[in-house]
């Protein structure tokens, strides 16, 4: 019988999801500690840094064009990214943003919920980049 072995960014994840809140300008207000980790940033150096800090070059800005226009327009986007971590490696993730609204309705900021993308995906998203 065939082991898989997990990846690297298998074992960082864990199981458990990656948390970031940015405000309306994509700057982070908070991270939970699985974000940091996969990052490799520590969440002091997160906290107050634009989410473009974690942004791979290879990810186009027709993508992040159309996230942000569905964000902005108080929807929830989801798709997958690339992203680089501090070290320069770099991490799939499939990830879910939505706005945050206050009491009066109004977008306050984003969060993302992100956590490991399949293989399958990885594949087909690397022939679309």
């Amino acid at each position: 019988m065939n082991k898989v072995v997990p990846t690297d960014e298998e074992y960082i994840y864990e199981g458990r999801v990656a948390i970031s809140q940015t405000d309306l300008n994509g700057k982070i207000t908070f991270v939970n500690r699985k974000f940091s980790e996969i990052s490799g940033y520590t969440v002091n150096e997160l906290i107050d840094s634009n989410h473009d800090i974690i942004r791979h070059p290879d990810v186009s800005q027709e993508l992040f064009d159309k996230m942000w226009a569905s964000l902005k327009n108080a929807q929830v986007w989801n798709g997958m990214l690339k992203n680089l971590r501090k070290d320069g490696k770099f991490y799939w993730v499939d990830m879910e943003i939505a706005p945050i609204f206050n009491t009066n309705d109004q977008i306050t900021g984003y969060i993302s919920v992100s956590k490991p993308a399949a293989r399958k995906n990885i594949i087909e998203n690397e022939k679309l980049i």
